[in-house]
């Protein structure tokens, strides 16, 4: 069997947005709008510097209890529904050209293809970023933790509806989970990814 490994990624990095691709239509979604929105500028600017820098992008993004959903389904749906995350779908649509998973559960790895995908594409660290920051952001770290990524949670490209709680997971992510958590006007991604080469 011929060896099918792409060339490593640039410092062994991969950019992941979790759950951007959202309506915000459940219970607490409105109050997470506003702190949200603050994401997108950071986001962009790290997804711009991961184009620039040949990183892969990879969305994971919740099915919203779509079962039977696919990528440009879920994100048509998404900004059908006219919710208060509509400019989060918007301004951070995928490209082509980016990788998007899809997840039943909070973690990017539970049930994903995500644990085979970074291998593949010769990831070790992860610059995490989305929402929410003490849910499926916290357990997606939790999980990639576990299986020996170094992280960088950027506090400024996260977000949740709970000031206090976004502030608690950050730091068990820094303290439990030996993350990175500077923020992306404290550390850029050229440097995040020249410390992994």
């Amino acid at each position: 069997m011929a060896d099918t490994q792409a060339t490593p990624a640039p410092g062994h990095t991969a950019l992941v947005v979790i759950d951007m691709i959202n309506a915000l239509a459940f219970e607490g979604g409105e109050r997470m709008k506003d702190p949200a929105e603050a994401t997108i500028d950071p986001i962009l600017s790290l997804r711009a510097a991961a184009d620039a820098a040949g990183v892969p992008v990879i969305y994971v993004n919740d099915n919203n209890g779509q079962w039977h959903s696919e990528r440009d389904r879920l994100i048509e749906e998404t900004l059908a529904q006219d919710g208060p995350g509509r400019a989060l779908t918007e301004k951070l649509r995928p490209r082509r050209d980016d990788y998007f998973i899809i997840k039943p559960q909070f973690s990017g790895f539970y049930a994903t293809n995500l644990p085979v995908l970074l291998p593949q594409l010769g990831v070790s660290r992860l610059v995490l970023t989305g929402v929410a920051a003490d849910i499926c952001v916290l357990f997606t770290a939790a999980d990639a933790h576990m299986r020996q990524y170094e992280l960088w949670v950027p506090a400024d490209a996260v977000a949740g509806n709970h000031d206090e709680r976004t502030r608690w997971a950050i730091e068990i992510m820094k303290n439990s989970m030996g993350a990175e958590t500077r923020t992306t006007q404290e550390l850029s991604l050229e440097e995040w990814v020249a410390a992994g080469k």
